[in-house]
């Protein structure tokens, strides 16, 4: 191959070394549906340092619905701000068949906007194409974007706007949470021993 032919190509990791300052948007929602479908739970500390990649990271942000009388819920956000996020959050509204939701496109999209000038690329863990205008606006601005989703849930118009896009599915073993071996037990404890 002569040199010609490999202008403008980057490894991956050439392009990985190239993102400058970091800042992570994760529409928490989004990717709670996501995981459920690929049967894993999602490690968020594995999930940080898999999209930091060593990068200089400025922020991570976790947006979420919350409900005030969920207590594990709470225990896990509080996890979560002492763990690197920045958690942003808006109460779970009843909706007319029962279901609660929150939607957080307007904050994840303010956020994306102005912060630009302070980071470099934007790492999008959402398939929501209502985000794709504010990705578009981000990019026209200077900022490199990936887009990080699961393939079944992620519109193609975000997809078009990202300069680089990540199947959850190809990276679930990096980020699932390994669930540990038992630990050693003498046979003595074992149900059946000794008799």
């Amino acid at each position: 191959m002569s040199g010609m032919d490999t202008m403008g190509l980057f490894t991956p990791q050439q392009v990985l070394e190239n993102r400058g300052r970091l800042a992570i948007f994760i529409d928490g929602s989004n990717l709670f549906y996501a995981a459920l479908q690929l049967n894993i739970e999602i490690d968020y500390t594995k999930l940080l340092c898999y999209l930091t990649a060593g990068s200089r990271l400025l922020r991570a942000f976790f947006y979420t619905g919350v409900d005030p009388t969920n207590e594990k819920q709470q225990g896990f956000l509080l996890w979560m701000r002492r763990n690197g996020y920045r958690v942003v959050y808006k109460e779970l509204v009843q909706l007319p068949d029962g279901s609660k939701k929150a939607n957080l496109d307007v904050e994840i999209a303010v956020d994306m906007l102005s912060l630009v000038g302070s980071y470099d690329t934007a790492i999008l863990v959402s398939g929501d194409g209502d985000l794709a205008y504010a990705v578009d606006a981000v990019s026209y601005r200077g900022v490199r974007v990936e887009v990080v989703s699961l393939r079944s849930m992620t519109s193609d118009s975000l997809i078009n706007v990202s300069d680089r896009y990540i199947d959850l599915e190809s990276i679930r073993d990096e980020i699932r949470k390994s669930h540990r071996p038992q630990t050693y037990r003498p046979v003595s404890d074992l149900p059946g021993a000794g008799e």
